[in-house]
Protein backbone atom coordinates (compact mmCIF):
# COMPACT_ATOMS: atom_id res chain seq x y z
CA UNK A 1 0.00 0.00 0.00
CA UNK A 2 1.14 3.59 -0.52
CA UNK A 3 -0.18 6.95 0.06
CA UNK A 4 -1.96 8.64 -2.45
CA UNK A 5 -0.63 11.51 -4.72
CA UNK A 6 -3.06 14.18 -5.95
CA UNK A 7 -2.76 16.79 -8.32
CA UNK A 8 -4.93 18.97 -9.42
CA UNK A 9 -5.01 20.48 -13.03
CA UNK A 10 -2.13 23.03 -13.44
CA UNK A 11 -0.14 20.80 -11.30
CA UNK A 12 -0.77 18.11 -14.01
CA UNK A 13 -0.26 20.05 -16.87
CA UNK A 14 3.35 21.30 -15.58
CA UNK A 15 4.36 17.34 -14.70
CA UNK A 16 3.55 16.28 -17.89
CA UNK A 17 5.51 19.76 -19.79
CA UNK A 18 8.48 18.51 -17.28
CA UNK A 19 8.50 15.34 -18.73
CA UNK A 20 8.30 16.32 -22.40
CA UNK A 21 10.70 18.89 -21.90
CA UNK A 22 13.21 16.74 -20.24
CA UNK A 23 12.91 13.63 -22.80
CA UNK A 24 13.37 15.88 -25.43
CA UNK A 25 16.70 17.18 -23.77
CA UNK A 26 17.40 13.41 -23.63
CA UNK A 27 16.18 12.57 -27.17
CA UNK A 28 18.78 15.78 -28.55
CA UNK A 29 21.94 13.88 -27.10
CA UNK A 30 21.22 10.67 -28.71
CA UNK A 31 23.34 8.91 -30.78
CA UNK A 32 21.88 8.45 -34.41
CA UNK A 33 22.23 4.35 -33.98
CA UNK A 34 20.15 4.71 -30.93
CA UNK A 35 16.64 6.40 -32.87
CA UNK A 36 17.28 2.80 -34.80
CA UNK A 37 17.40 0.37 -31.43
CA UNK A 38 14.31 -1.46 -30.42
CA UNK A 39 12.15 0.07 -27.85
CA UNK A 40 9.72 -1.53 -24.77
CA UNK A 41 6.91 -1.21 -27.47
CA UNK A 42 6.52 -4.61 -29.26
CA UNK A 43 7.75 -4.17 -33.02
CA UNK A 44 8.57 -0.12 -32.60
CA UNK A 45 11.74 1.41 -32.90
CA UNK A 46 13.30 4.39 -31.13
CA UNK A 47 12.20 6.42 -33.37
CA UNK A 48 8.31 5.33 -33.84
CA UNK A 49 7.90 5.87 -30.15
CA UNK A 50 9.06 9.13 -30.32
CA UNK A 51 6.93 9.96 -33.33
CA UNK A 52 3.72 8.87 -31.28
CA UNK A 53 4.64 10.96 -28.21
CA UNK A 54 4.69 13.89 -30.84
CA UNK A 55 1.63 12.84 -32.56
CA UNK A 56 -1.28 14.59 -30.27
CA UNK A 57 0.92 17.70 -30.83
CA UNK A 58 1.30 17.84 -34.41
CA UNK A 59 -2.34 16.36 -35.33
CA UNK A 60 -5.49 18.75 -35.90
CA UNK A 61 -8.43 17.09 -34.31
CA UNK A 62 -9.25 17.08 -38.29
CA UNK A 63 -6.05 15.52 -39.30
CA UNK A 64 -6.62 12.68 -36.38
CA UNK A 65 -10.45 12.02 -37.60
CA UNK A 66 -9.14 11.82 -41.52
CA UNK A 67 -6.38 9.26 -40.00
CA UNK A 68 -8.85 7.51 -38.06
CA UNK A 69 -11.40 7.04 -40.92
CA UNK A 70 -8.31 5.86 -43.36
CA UNK A 71 -7.91 3.15 -40.71
CA UNK A 72 -11.38 1.81 -40.57
CA UNK A 73 -12.08 3.54 -37.05
CA UNK A 74 -9.38 1.01 -35.97
CA UNK A 75 -7.13 3.29 -33.35
CA UNK A 76 -4.55 0.82 -32.70
CA UNK A 77 -3.90 0.07 -36.93
CA UNK A 78 -4.24 4.30 -36.97
CA UNK A 79 -1.54 4.65 -34.39
CA UNK A 80 0.78 2.27 -35.92
CA UNK A 81 0.94 3.00 -39.17
CA UNK A 82 0.85 7.33 -38.32
CA UNK A 83 3.81 6.43 -35.68
CA UNK A 84 5.95 4.41 -38.45
CA UNK A 85 4.75 6.93 -41.44
CA UNK A 86 6.04 10.07 -39.03
CA UNK A 87 9.01 8.61 -38.32
CA UNK A 88 10.54 7.71 -41.45
CA UNK A 89 9.25 10.88 -42.60
CA UNK A 90 9.84 13.76 -40.35
CA UNK A 91 13.26 14.39 -39.36
CA UNK A 92 14.17 13.92 -35.76
CA UNK A 93 15.26 16.81 -35.30
CA UNK A 94 11.17 18.49 -35.92
CA UNK A 95 9.69 15.65 -33.62
CA UNK A 96 12.02 16.90 -30.33
CA UNK A 97 11.16 20.17 -31.46
CA UNK A 98 7.69 19.83 -31.70
CA UNK A 99 7.80 17.81 -28.05
CA UNK A 100 10.20 20.63 -26.42
CA UNK A 101 7.91 23.74 -27.20
CA UNK A 102 4.61 22.44 -27.53
CA UNK A 103 5.23 20.96 -23.86
CA UNK A 104 2.18 23.07 -22.61
CA UNK A 105 -0.31 21.66 -25.43
CA UNK A 106 -3.58 21.23 -23.94
CA UNK A 107 -4.50 18.27 -25.03
CA UNK A 108 -6.63 15.69 -23.00
CA UNK A 109 -5.34 12.01 -23.60
CA UNK A 110 -8.13 8.92 -22.75
CA UNK A 111 -8.31 9.82 -19.26
CA UNK A 112 -7.76 13.79 -19.15
CA UNK A 113 -4.97 15.49 -18.20
CA UNK A 114 -3.38 12.42 -15.52
CA UNK A 115 -3.39 10.23 -19.47
CA UNK A 116 -1.38 12.72 -21.04
CA UNK A 117 1.01 12.61 -17.71
CA UNK A 118 0.50 8.79 -18.18
CA UNK A 119 1.79 9.25 -22.14
CA UNK A 120 4.69 10.47 -22.23
CA UNK A 121 6.33 9.16 -18.46
CA UNK A 122 5.49 5.05 -20.19
CA UNK A 123 6.46 5.92 -23.51
CA UNK A 124 9.04 8.23 -22.00
CA UNK A 125 10.42 4.49 -20.41
CA UNK A 126 9.53 2.44 -23.45
CA UNK A 127 12.74 4.68 -24.94
CA UNK A 128 15.15 4.94 -21.76
CA UNK A 129 14.94 1.58 -20.49
CA UNK A 130 16.20 -0.23 -23.45
CA UNK A 131 18.69 2.57 -23.97
CA UNK A 132 20.23 2.20 -20.53
CA UNK A 133 19.34 5.58 -19.51
CA UNK A 134 19.04 5.62 -15.90
CA UNK A 135 16.39 8.60 -15.91
CA UNK A 136 14.53 8.45 -12.56
CA UNK A 137 10.80 9.92 -13.51
CA UNK A 138 9.94 12.10 -10.97
CA UNK A 139 8.28 10.82 -7.73
CA UNK A 140 5.17 12.78 -7.56
CA UNK A 141 4.88 12.43 -11.40
CA UNK A 142 5.18 8.53 -10.47
CA UNK A 143 3.08 7.83 -8.06
CA UNK A 144 0.47 9.83 -10.10
CA UNK A 145 1.01 7.05 -12.68
CA UNK A 146 0.94 3.68 -10.45
CA UNK A 147 -1.92 5.46 -8.57
CA UNK A 148 -4.00 6.02 -11.35
CA UNK A 149 -2.75 2.63 -13.37
CA UNK A 150 -4.29 0.41 -10.43
CA UNK A 151 -7.29 2.04 -9.22
CA UNK A 152 -10.21 -0.25 -9.30
CA UNK A 153 -12.01 0.61 -12.96
CA UNK A 154 -9.03 2.28 -13.76
CA UNK A 155 -8.77 1.56 -18.24
CA UNK A 156 -6.72 -0.05 -19.80
CA UNK A 157 -5.17 2.10 -22.35
CA UNK A 158 -1.10 1.27 -22.07
CA UNK A 159 -1.74 -2.70 -22.00
CA UNK A 160 -3.03 -5.69 -20.60
CA UNK A 161 -2.02 -5.13 -16.76
CA UNK A 162 -1.51 -7.54 -13.94
CA UNK A 163 -2.95 -9.56 -12.04
CA UNK A 164 -2.02 -12.57 -9.30
CA UNK A 165 1.22 -11.08 -7.94
CA UNK A 166 1.87 -8.35 -5.69
CA UNK A 167 4.11 -5.88 -7.05
CA UNK A 168 6.80 -4.10 -4.64
CA UNK A 169 8.77 -0.95 -5.40
CA UNK A 170 12.35 -1.05 -3.97
CA UNK A 171 12.77 2.76 -4.09
CA UNK A 172 9.49 3.79 -2.91
CA UNK A 173 6.81 2.97 -0.43
CA UNK A 174 5.00 1.62 -2.90
CA UNK A 175 2.90 -1.63 -3.52
CA UNK A 176 -0.45 -3.04 -4.92
CA UNK A 177 -1.56 -7.12 -5.67
CA UNK A 178 -1.80 -10.11 -4.07
CA UNK A 179 0.41 -13.31 -4.26
CA UNK A 180 3.98 -13.97 -5.43
CA UNK A 181 5.95 -10.75 -5.27
CA UNK A 182 7.59 -8.89 -7.87
CA UNK A 183 9.89 -6.09 -6.87
CA UNK A 184 11.93 -3.51 -8.89
CA UNK A 185 12.06 -0.11 -9.47
CA UNK A 186 8.89 1.76 -8.90
CA UNK A 187 8.86 2.72 -12.32
CA UNK A 188 10.21 -0.49 -13.88
CA UNK A 189 7.10 -1.91 -12.16
CA UNK A 190 4.95 1.20 -13.69
CA UNK A 191 6.02 -0.18 -17.30
CA UNK A 192 5.12 -3.95 -16.26
CA UNK A 193 1.45 -2.78 -15.66
CA UNK A 194 1.41 -1.40 -19.10
CA UNK A 195 1.80 -4.79 -20.84
CA UNK A 196 6.11 -4.11 -21.13
CA UNK A 197 9.12 -6.84 -21.12
CA UNK A 198 11.97 -5.82 -19.48
CA UNK A 199 15.56 -6.68 -20.21
CA UNK A 200 16.80 -8.75 -17.63
CA UNK A 201 18.26 -8.00 -14.29
CA UNK A 202 15.72 -5.26 -13.92
CA UNK A 203 13.02 -7.32 -11.48
CA UNK A 204 12.89 -9.71 -8.92
CA UNK A 205 10.44 -12.74 -7.88
CA UNK A 206 9.31 -16.02 -8.91
CA UNK A 207 7.56 -14.32 -11.73
CA UNK A 208 10.54 -11.93 -12.66
CA UNK A 209 11.06 -13.96 -15.68
CA UNK A 210 7.84 -14.20 -16.73
CA UNK A 211 7.87 -10.38 -17.38
CA UNK A 212 11.54 -9.85 -18.79
CA UNK A 213 12.38 -9.93 -22.25
CA UNK A 214 13.64 -12.50 -23.94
Amino acid sequence: MSTQVTMDDTELATATATERHELARLLTGLAPAAWDAASLCTGWQVRDVVAHIAMPLRYSAEEYGREMAESGGNIDQMLDRCARRDAAQVPASELINVIRDDQNFPWRAPGGLVGALNHVVIHGLDITVPLGIGRRVPEPSLRMVLDTMTKPGAPGFFGTGVTGAELVADDLDWSWGSGPRLSGLAQDLAAVLCGRRLPAGRLRGELAAQFTAD
